[in-house]
């Protein structure tokens, strides 16, 4: 009976913003370790077809809520392990393969390219002839580096992100199939058409639900069908990190030199032919004026999004700006005003006071600003315990507080808000709510769904849509839409192979010491 491919898991990913003022440590990564590791996805536990294919060996995967950028010392202490875990595995075993589970948009004190340095580091226990496939968000940076370390590199075809557990399981799938391929005396390691282009935009402008990002992701699946492709990807960047990689970025794998390069050119012709059609997914607006136009609609519920501090992009969360312009607001200072939620702030204090007190009091708490005071100081506030939670993954505890007409969720950690569960286990009703205010970008899909209007807020924050206004000053440039006039880019294939150079000897000058 042949021996079933050895294929190990690993990665670390975080979406971070440089310009937010938050930091995240190795305990924001959740780590799992070993069998953990293969429990979390369904798709390669036993009894699943490529469970029963392969022998799963789990180092260790951390997937951190997006925020400020990682620690140095998180980074060193979780790539460590990482690194000492391959090589207890590759002593009891042959490796046939490696699944590198990352984001793409991680950025660490010290080192640029995060996820190409933790990759490099893992080449050098595993070696260069195991095939290594990497997943990643769309909103991921795949430089030159990162593209030349792997075999197989894909990402999400969707945003908002529908299609997370299939792209995982698409690079999964394909390392299986060139591992057997190789098995049977198939000399072959895919060739990359790589090509970058100076676009670096938001997500909110850049949502598959809307164009003209709908028909640029349309054409993916269609290039990736071509004979001699194996995979088709694009990714937008992450425009909220100021490093030389941050841009978009077009990959196509497969077996023919010339399909794939044809096919990449294709992709990257479509996307930059749009570079100027990019709008953002929602009328927009200063939060006044997004306040203004929900208490004249009579649309019901109301959705606005304060995207300044978007937890899920890299806003620390503990920006108080947007809840004191609405505690500020006159409509909502008695209790009969318009009904109104406001997710969230965290204020560990806050939330102390609150579950001493118990439901139903009446307390004078402090919340936020303790991590990103640029915008606005700590808020006090006065009102009526309304819920108590305790238990949340994120969280940890939350609490709601009445003031007159506006719930306000108060966390003990900062905490997305993206189902209509957050809302309702907190005995708060959004659809029968006049307004729903989230720290949000574009709406995820069950807020989308409820939201009988709404609007994106420009609001201050560590991951501000007005990029301009940020101050990036390491990204290549001339970038759009930094910059409004400058020549045809270059939309030409870069071939990478595994020819180009020695894995074991490529050696990238983003590092510096510690």
């Amino acid at each position: 009976m042949a021996r079933r491919p050895v294929i190990v898991v690993a990665g670390l990913a975080c979406e971070t913003s440089t310009f937010s003022a938050s930091r995240t440590e190795a305990a924001a990564f959740h780590p799992r370790r070993g069998d953990e590791v293969i429990e979390k996805y369904a798709f390669i536990q036993p009894g699943s077809p490529l469970g029963e294919a392969v022998d799963w060996h789990g180092a260790l995967i951390g997937h951190a809520l997006p925020g400020g950028i990682v620690t140095r010392n998180a980074f060193e202490t979780l790539s460590a392990e990482i690194i000492s875990r391959l090589k207890d595995i590759t002593t009891s075993v042959v490796l046939d393969g490696m699944w590198f589970d990352i984001h793409g948009a991680m950025c660490v004190e010290g080192i640029d390219d995060a996820e190409y340095q933790l990759l490099k580091r893992c080449r050098e226990v595993i070696g260069p002839d195991v095939l290594v496939s990497a997943s990643m968000d769309l909103h991921g940076n795949v430089s030159r580096e990162l593209a030349h370390q792997t075999d197989l590199i894909t990402c999400y075809r969707t945003a908002p992100h529908i299609d997370v557990a299939e792209t995982k399981e698409r690079a999964c799938r394909n390392l299986l199939g060139l591992i057997s391929r190789r098995n049977n005396g198939e000399a072959f390691r895919p060739y990359k058409a790589w090509i970058p282009l100076p676009i670096l935009l938001p997500g909110e402008q850049t949502s598959t639900r809307d164009e003209p990002a709908a028909h640029i992701y349309a054409t993916v699946p269609l290039v990736e069908a071509f004979e001699g492709v194996i995979d088709a990807a694009i990714w937008v960047g992450y425009a909220w990190a100021d490093e030389p990689r941050n841009r978009a970025v077009v990959v196509v794998t497969g077996r023919d030199k010339e399909a794939i390069s044809n096919s990449a050119e294709k992709l990257a012709r479509i996307f930059w032919n749009a570079h100027k059609d990019f709008k953002f997914v929602a009328p927009t607006g200063t939060f006044t004026e997004c306040l203004d136009i929900a208490l004249r609609s009579i649309k019901r519920p109301f959705f606005i999004s304060d995207s300044g501090d978007n937890p899920t992009a890299g806003g620390s969360g503990d920006v108080t700006w947007g809840l004191t312009q609405l505690l500020a607001r006159p409509e909502f200072t008695n209790k009969s005003g318009p009904v109104v939620i406001y997710a969230s702030v965290p204020g560990p204090g806050a939330v102390d006071k609150a579950v001493e007190a118990g439901v139903g009091a009446v307390i004078t708490v402090t919340a936020g600003a303790e991590v990103d005071d640029l915008h606005a100081g700590p808020l006090t506030m006065t009102g009526r315990v309304h819920a108590i939670k305790h238990g949340d993954r994120h969280a940890a505890i939350e609490i709601v507080l009445q003031v007159g007409s506006v719930y306000s969720i108060i966390t003990k950690l900062r905490k997305p808000y993206h189902l209509e569960r957050d809302f309702t286990e907190l005995n708060l009703t959004p659809r029968s709510s006049d307004i729903v205010i989230v720290k949000i970008g574009y709406l995820e899909p069950e807020l989308y769904s409820m939201a009988k209007d709404w609007m994106l807020a420009l609001t201050p924050g560590g991951v501000d849509q007005d990029l301009v206004r940020l101050g990036h000053k390491r990204i290549l440039r001339p970038m759009w839409p930094f910059d409004r006039d400058f020549e045809e880019p270059d939309l030409s294939s870069r071939i990478i192979e595994m020819s180009d150079e020695k894995l074991t000897g490529f050696r990238s000058k983003t590092e510096t010491p510690v």
